[in-house]
């Protein structure tokens, strides 16, 4: 069996959650024996010696829409299907007002257009262009032989929206043993620190977590680089955080270095506005961090009542959540789901028995 991938055209330069995801997966088809190519949506591609098309990130229609059109092959997308609608109606200025406007498919449609207009950003495909974007998605989604998304959750917001009818198979995220395992060795200059590793912008919220211990007797690390187009939040991050003793700032570490961080450090928290998993939470989870997260999105299929949960726009609350997690002895119960059903092995071969279901169809 040999398969096509394609992802957004940033996954490397803009990296993320599904950098992760689509590499992992490719990387452990290939350990089963399926030969596997990774490309971008914005590449030419020879179909011809493809069996099957595997998409990612449906809420960048035209990325796919070219590779479908072109191609006669059957194929399926893992849907990634976030929504920061929330989180951009509590923006100030232009962004939030829009927001409260108009739906997030007609703002996706302006802001693809505005980029081709102000930065000559190219666009794919003439149909995306004619048709805007929810038309496209829900073409996508019509037409694909299957749906992959991260959880059911994901699925039934997914076909609440866009009332689509294809059927699907849930592909979870996970974790990779090679790298978080209990035989990493504990990077002690990060003992008992409360961690926060991700993007930094304002989706993610690492403002209010600074907020809410600026002052404390907890030290915060937060390791990631800004997200290209929120360089002022990070700015404002970082002023907060070098007039603070007990916090500091890391741009990017290596996969093996943050496990050994993850493994030293006491509690991980990811205060989103909106997580289709919160793959960091996972890792760090079976590296014997405590979580804190918020109910924004997904996260509540995969952490249950194992996590502690706070509200994004309220420091209290996120503050709250950090000391109740560092107070609590390492939750056991979370790491052991994990490690039953969230490894990449795992999750490739359910992606295998998606590849199958729909060629032997």
């Amino acid at each position: 069996m040999k398969v096509l991938m394609v992802a957004r055209k940033t996954l490397n330069t803009v990296p993320g959650g599904d950098t992760v995801q689509i590499n992992n997966t490719a990387k452990y088809l290939r350990e089963f024996g399926i030969i596997v190519d990774l490309c971008i949506g914005s590449d030419t591609i020879d179909y011809s010696t493809y069996d099957l098309i595997h998409f990612f990130n449906i809420i960048r229609p035209d990325d796919i829409l070219p590779h479908i059109l072109k191609s006669r092959l059957p194929f399926i997308v893992s849907t990634i299907f976030v929504d920061y609608s929330e989180f951009e109606r509590n923006r100030s200025g232009a962004i939030g007002l829009l927001t409260k406007l108009f739906s997030s498919d007609t703002l996706e449609y302006a802001k693809t257009i505005a980029r081709f207009l102000k930065n000559g950003d190219k666009i794919n495909s003439k149909f995306y262009l004619l048709n805007g974007h929810r038309k496209s998605v829900k073409y996508i989604a019509d037409k694909a032989s299957l749906l992959l998304p991260n959880s059911h959750s994901e699925y039934i917001r997914f076909v609440k929206k866009y009332n689509v009818k294809t059927p699907y198979l849930k592909i979870p995220n996970s974790i990779d043993l090679k790298v978080f395992n209990d035989g990493i060795i504990p990077n002690e200059n990060f003992k008992n620190h409360i961690l926060c590793v991700g993007r930094i912008e304002g989706l993610k919220n690492q403002l209010n977590l600074i907020k809410a211990l600026r002052g404390s007797d907890l030290y915060l690390t937060i390791i990631g680089k800004p997200a290209p187009n929120h360089l002022d939040y990070y700015k404002e991050c970082k002023k907060i955080v070098e007039e603070n003793e007990n916090m500091q700032m890391i741009d990017h570490v290596s996969h093996k270095e943050l496990a050994a961080i993850l493994k030293a450090s006491k509690v991980h928290v990811l205060p989103s506005w909106f997580e289709t998993t919160g793959l960091i939470s996972i890792e760090a989870a079976v590296m014997d961090c405590n979580i804190v997260i918020t109910r924004k999105g997904d996260t509540e299929e995969y952490f249950k009542d194992f996590a502690f949960y706070c509200e994004p726009d309220d420091v209290r609350s996120i503050k709250n959540a950090v000391l109740l997690a560092y107070s609590k002895e390492k939750n056991n119960s979370l790491k052991d789901l994990i490690l039953a059903e969230y490894v990449w092995e795992k999750t490739a071969q359910k992606t295998l028995k998606a590849y199958n279901l729909v060629l032997n169809k």
